[in-house]
């Protein structure tokens, strides 16, 4: 029997990679006992893995050999075992832009409440990626957190993530009673849905940080959807003051927006982070924006999404979609109800 041709041998080949990728988009990270026994490994070596953070089989695929060694415990050449038994389990090289496109269209979105909002956001807030939501006092920023943290629980066919949300708090607006009306909108079962929010109050930036270790630890033994920080600049803002420590500032926050991109894309859930803003006094701005997001560049590179919340009339409220690598900027007006974010009242 004759032998394939090379070309078709590396086309089936390179399917194969493709579908292995979109499957394993499509599934829940791999628990990191899957590379105990590979090259020797141990289970020793896992526990000083966990102990430092590293839960799942992507969280050390994608690790650099510096971050693995400075684990204590883990030697240069314990390293170099971990990452080549993670590459062999995670696939992490080339792929073509269709199976990509079949990966992302595999994604769910969470539905925001508002069905103009969800239009200029493609659907809704997106898996896989960091949702930044800017503005002023009383735009409705914290309302919209407490109306995705019930709707990511819903079934993918209603909107929803089926999976629980994951809230850090810095601002201590966060209201359990909130969400009662929200879940009766939805006909939820209000003690099912509080039980399925996982609530923490950061008091300062290094908590803030520690509470991601423990979001990933949570999230590698239950399903979650979705993550919010409300807000994530609010604690930064206090504790690190003026010019002279601006740069450490833009350090700190920029370590713990990667790690939080890390949890997004390891875990395929939403993230949706707020921030509040500062005034514009440039005199050439006149005529512009008022006011800017706080973070910086730092800030918005780090985010994939980027939405801006206005004042209106009453209870209304409006969002601009400012940045979106696949979508236009739009406007969508919504409103605030005691049924959390709805569908503005034209009237």
């Amino acid at each position: 029997m004759a032998a394939a041709p090379m070309g078709a041998a590396e086309d089936n080949m390179e399917a194969e990679e493709e579908e292995e990728l979109l499957a394993h988009a499509q599934q829940q990270p791999m628990p990191l006992t899957r590379i105990e026994g590979i090259d020797g490994l141990k289970s020793k070596d896992i526990r000083i893995l966990m102990d430092a953070g590293y839960h799942t089989v992507e969280s050390v695929a994608r690790a650099t050999l510096k971050d693995l060694q400075l684990v204590n415990g883990i030697s240069e050449q314990k390293a170099d075992k971990l990452k080549a038994a993670a590459a062999s389990l995670v696939p992490t090289g080339f792929t073509s832009a269709f199976a990509l496109a079949e990966t992302q269209a595999a994604m769910l979105k969470v539905h925001t409440g508002c069905k103009a909002l969800d239009e200029i956001l493609g659907g809704g807030i997106e898996q896989g990626s960091i949702t930044e939501v800017y503005g002023e006092y009383r735009t409705g920023k914290s309302q919209l957190c407490h109306t995705l943290a019930v709707t990511c629980q819903l079934s993918p066919d209603k909107g929803g993530g089926e999976g629980k949300c994951l809230y850090i708090d810095t601002e201590g607006t966060f209201r359990p009673g909130r969400l009662a009306p929200i879940a009766e909108r939805f006909k939820m079962n209000v003690q099912d849905v509080l039980e399925n929010i996982a609530y923490a109050r950061a008091h300062n930036t290094e908590h803030q940080t520690d509470l991601l270790a423990h979001a990933a630890a949570m999230m590698a033994d239950s399903r979650f959807s979705l993550v919010i920080v409300d807000s994530v600049t609010n604690l930064y803002r206090s504790e690190y003051n003026g010019r002279g420590e601006l740069s450490a500032r833009q350090v700190h926050l920029g370590r713990f927006l990667r790690q939080l991109t890390r949890i997004a894309e390891e875990f395929q859930v939403a993230v949706l982070v707020t921030n509040q803003v500062q005034a514009v006094v440039d005199g050439g701005m006149a005529y512009g924006p008022t006011f800017k997001p706080i973070g910086g560049h730092i800030l918005a590179h780090a985010t994939t999404t980027r939405l801006q919340l206005q004042k209106g009339r009453g209870d209304t409220r409006k969002a601009k979609l400012i940045c979106n690598p696949g979508l236009p900027e739009r406007d969508a007006l919504f409103g605030i109800t005691e049924a959390g974010v709805d569908d503005a009242n034209d009237k």
